[in-house]
């Protein structure tokens, strides 16, 4: 840590002869053109995942749009929380919606992201970013629960009985239930990524993870129905498509939640989605198989946490048990639960 004494003597001496720190910086930054922030976004995009310019594509092209012509040095942290308050204001009321919040967190968020990139690019000083220097707004508890085993068969049922492709809508929420998996996750899957043999699916999710997730035989086998009667041939197509050959999109879901609401008030009232199918199962095998167990089938077990610790982690085997007790179906890669240690030594 450097002396007091001498940075006071050294903030004299630059007082004396009338230059300032940020004098200095600027000074060895000559040669360097600052880019502006219309000319640098680019480069972030082609520098980011896909997930990333999914959640804020939208906001870097906000900032493009009110501060393309300035440097990036000329951004302040007024700026960006000015912004931030334009999107609260501004979001689109939706039946989940949090009064802005999240919109709110997703303009620091993109901000961050976007400054981050030029401190590694020697840009700027990390003590200078301004989107650093604001605070994210606090999550708010989730409202996302379990669902009961009776409004999940009131949900399948108007899946079944209403739609333009029942048996497609019927598909996917039993892919949810029986995975966990997010929307993005069974939207990437392809035909390679399904082996109905061993009755496992390749999930891609969030944060760029990949697991074998176990499902049941009798899915794998309508999956493989499924992928053969629209067009889903070649092992990269996307496995999930609709009647006509299209591959699906999360549209789908939207129509499919929107159909269950209108039919099910209860449903747009709490503004149940997909997520919920993730929150129930998770917690149904969380309160029958554990913590350790309920991770691994979540695909959380990369992450750092408690779970980190070798004797609460679980492998494909534990998953897949899990799944043949929640499914009543047996499951080629389970084991028995006494052989899982849960009933005795």
């Amino acid at each position: 840590m450097a002396d007091p004494e001498r940075v006071a003597q050294a903030r004299r001496l630059l007082a004396q002869l009338g230059v300032t720190v940020a004098d200095l910086r600027a000074a060895e930054s000559i040669g360097v053109q600052m880019p502006t922030v219309g000319e640098y976004l680019p480069r972030v995009i082609a520098a980011a995942g896909l997930s990333a310019r999914r959640t804020y594509g939208n906001y870097w092209a906000r900032m493009v749009a009110l501060w393309g012509h300035r440097r990036l040095d000329a951004i302040s942290a007024t700026d960006i929380e000015a912004l931030q308050r334009e999107a609260v204001a501004t979001a689109v009321a939706r039946r989940n919606g949090r009064g802005g919040r999240h919109a709110g967190e997703h303009v620091i968020a993109a901000a961050r992201a976007f400054f981050v990139r030029a401190v590694a690019d020697g840009l700027i000083d990390a003590s200078a970013s301004p989107a650093h220097q604001i605070g994210k707004p606090r999550r708010l508890p989730s409202v996302r629960r379990a669902l009961t085993l009776r409004e999940l068969a009131e949900i399948n049922e108007v899946a079944r009985t209403s739609g333009n492709d029942a048996i497609l809508d019927a598909l996917l929420l039993r892919l949810h239930i029986e995975t966990a998996c997010r929307r993005g996750g069974a939207l990437a899957l392809r035909r390679m990524d399904l082996d109905p043999v061993r009755g496992l699916v390749r999930l891609r999710e969030k944060g760029e993870t990949l697991r074998w997730q176990p499902i049941s035989l009798d899915l794998a086998a309508h999956l493989v129905d499924h992928a053969d009667n629209h067009g889903a041939v070649v092992p990269t197509d996307q496995l999930l498509r609709y009647r006509d050959g299209r591959a699906l999109t999360s549209r789908r879901y939207d129509h499919l939640w929107k159909r269950i609401g209108d039919r099910l008030p209860w449903v747009a009232a709490q503004g149940i989605s997909t997520h919920w199918l993730q929150h129930t199962t998770l917690t149904w095998v969380e309160r029958n198989f554990g913590y350790g167990i309920a991770r691994a089938y979540a695909g959380h077990t990369d992450k750092t946490g408690p779970a980190t610790t070798t004797y609460i982690k679980a492998d494909l085997q534990a998953v897949a048990t899990a799944l043949a007790a929640l499914t009543g179906q047996p499951h080629p890669l389970a084991t028995s639960l006494e052989d899982l240690g849960l009933f005795g030594t």
